[in-house]
């Protein structure tokens, strides 16, 4: 990291620079893609589950189909 432009330092100093930005992105990347996979998966017709977020079902007639978005995991009681 550079010293900003107007700032003059000796040698004896230290200098502190302050990040405008947090660098903790990376953190957020599962959460971000998961949110974009919700989504996606709700165009299909897909409902989230009351008892796990990460769970989606899909009824249709008596067939049931379950994506767990963790692992995905997906089941189905049709073949």
């Amino acid at each position: 990291m550079d010293i900003p432009p107007g700032c003059t330092t000796s040698s004896l100093e230290r200098v502190m620079c302050k990040l405008q930005k947090v660098l903790n992105g990376l953190k957020q990347s599962p959460r971000a893609w998961f949110d974009r996979f919700s989504l996606a998966i709700m165009k299909y017709r897909f409902r989230k589950s009351n008892l796990d977020h990460t769970m989606f079902l899909k009824h249709r007639s008596e067939n049931v189909t379950i994506i767990y978005g963790d692992d995905m995991i997906t089941t189905c009681n049709d073949i």
